[in-house]
């Protein structure tokens, strides 16, 4: 056990410095103002913020960044209780019935709920990745070119699998997005490639400028479309839930830890997956399913329960393999390179203080995010009251000086607003921006892999089927392409995503 608490204790050695707690309050406290705020979203935010983190040490800013993320979730279950509107996507589940409780009188309780249920998926979660990092290090140091490029592809055919939308279209922005992580320079041969002749992009396509453009801008352009209903604020009579509505939630927030903390780690998966399926198993589960839409306590505990753990558990595959399983993960590699750290199994070894602070960190933001919620709720709802119009220019200007003065380049601004309108015509399509994002990041990588594993095999292909563990990621990837593209699973995963 000495393995597993001396890292922490390390980690808490870390995380409880005073600017590392001020970031992760920080990082706290606006992931819960933007889950509150609907139409902005943890992966815009962290987009925008990305060029503010390169003044940061890299503990601090990727402890903020994390922040946010889960802070979100939080932010997102209160107005969903409340006014019936999920900040976050991931709460759009917790109004089914939370604000059904809300509209009974039971809005604090639901509340209580819902916060307590995030603290114990919080705290269970950070265990989780605290336990299996070490064990997912250990085996990714079996990994040698082969591998990495075989986990890669199988990455992002889960990412394929997992997205919204047609399979045609995610695997068309998956393409798109490997494509786009090849133009710049090829460092074996120093040709340029896919620059049309632009001298600003010899040096690649710049990551913040693409983040920031899909998500943030677009984003925007999307709200500003959009008519938000504004509910009623319900009234809170009292924050604490009865013995029944414990029991009831005490068993529907383990399962959904559980939940949450499995599918966090499948590449596509996170907060949101993880909530939709922990609300489907408790409806499945229940004795008395017709009472959920009408203000089960159990509704409420298990989806929060599991978008905080599924937000947590994400962070795995990031740190030990170098593997974001969704967008916000993607951001936070950037992060990582804008620091000059290589996401993988030698961060753990590397820069230890970073991995079990970051880690350290996870748990101290949830204890302060329950803290600081329950009392801050009527000033979260107020602030629904703030008309986006006055919002969106403020955002659009922070993005502009965020990305200009990460290179002082006018052409990366340029870039960052022709991908914003890139991403609104993605939207409109119905093509989810996330896999080109996760192509993007993964292509150059994948492709590093393929020059190396085909140096060492001498031009042998038949390297990535004779290694075990590499054949099998393939097999499974393919496994995976099969059964979406068989008629009742993708029946099946359709009426998921409608659902």
């Amino acid at each position: 056990m000495s393995e597993l608490f001396d890292p922490l204790l390390l980690g808490f050695g870390v995380a409880l410095t005073p600017v590392n707690v001020f970031w992760c309050l920080a990082g706290a406290l606006l992931g819960t103002l933007i889950g509150v705020l609907p139409g902005i979203g943890p992966v815009a935010t962290i987009a925008m913020l990305l060029p503010v983190t390169f003044s940061l040490e890299p503990v601090g800013a990727l402890i903020m960044l994390a922040g946010i993320y889960y802070g979100a979730q939080y932010g997102g279950s209160t107005t969903a209780i409340l006014v019936n509107m999920p900040g976050e996507s991931s709460s759009v589940v917790t109004c089914l019935d939370g604000h059904a409780m809300a509209r009974n009188g039971r809005a604090g309780a639901a509340l209580a709920i819902a916060a307590l249920a995030s603290f114990f998926a919080g705290t269970v979660a950070t265990l989780v990745v605290a336990l299996a990092s070490p064990a997912m290090v250990r085996f990714a140091q079996l990994f040698q070119a082969p591998e990495y490029f075989s986990l890669m592809a199988f990455g992002l055919v889960a990412a394929i699998v997992l997205a919204h939308g047609s399979v045609a279209k995610a695997v068309a922005m998956t393409l798109l997005g490997l494509v786009l992580g090849l133009v710049g320079t090829d460092v074996n041969s120093g040709q340029l490639r896919f620059t049309f002749g632009i001298p600003e992009l010899s040096d690649g396509i710049g990551f913040v400028p693409l983040a920031m453009g899909l998500f943030a801008i677009a984003e925007i352009a999307v709200q500003l479309e959009r008519h938000f209903v504004r509910g009623q604020s319900a009234a809170i009579e009292g924050l604490w839930p009865t013995r029944a509505e414990l029991r009831e939630a005490a068993p529907a927030a383990a399962r959904g830890t559980l939940v949450g903390s499995i599918l966090g780690v499948l590449p596509g998966g996170g907060a949101l997956l993880s909530s939709f399926a922990a609300y489907t198993l408790e409806k499945k589960l229940s004795a008395h399913p017709e009472r959920f839409g009408k203000g089960a306590a159990a509704g409420v505990a298990a989806p929060e329960a599991a978008n905080n753990a599924g937000a947590q558990t994400s962070f795995i595959p990031m740190l030990t393999l170098g593997i974001p399983p969704n967008a916000v993960m993607a951001l936070m590699i950037g992060a990582m390179s804008i620091h000059g750290i290589v996401p993988g199994p030698q961060v753990m070894t590397r820069e230890p203080a970073l991995f079990w602070g970051l880690i350290a960190s996870m748990w101290v933001g949830n204890l302060m995010l329950v803290i600081i919620n329950l009392p801050l709720i009527g000033l979260w709802v107020s602030l629904l009251r703030v008309p986006y119009r006055l919002l969106y220019p403020a955002i659009l200007v922070f993005c502009c000086i965020g990305v200009y003065g990460l290179n002082n380049s006018t052409f990366e601004v340029a870039l960052a607003l022709a991908f914003g309108v890139l991403g609104y015509v993605f939207v409109k399509l119905g093509c989810e921006p996330a896999p080109l994002l996760l192509g993007f990041i993964l292509g150059p990588m994948m492709e590093e892999n393929l020059r190396r594993a085909m140096r060492i095999s001498r031009g042998d292909p038949l390297v990535f089927v004779e290694r075990p563990i590499s054949l099998a990621l393939l097999v499974l990837a393919v496994l995976l392409l099969v059964a979406v593209l068989a008629p009742s699973v993708r029946r099946a995963r359709e009426k998921a995503f409608v659902e």
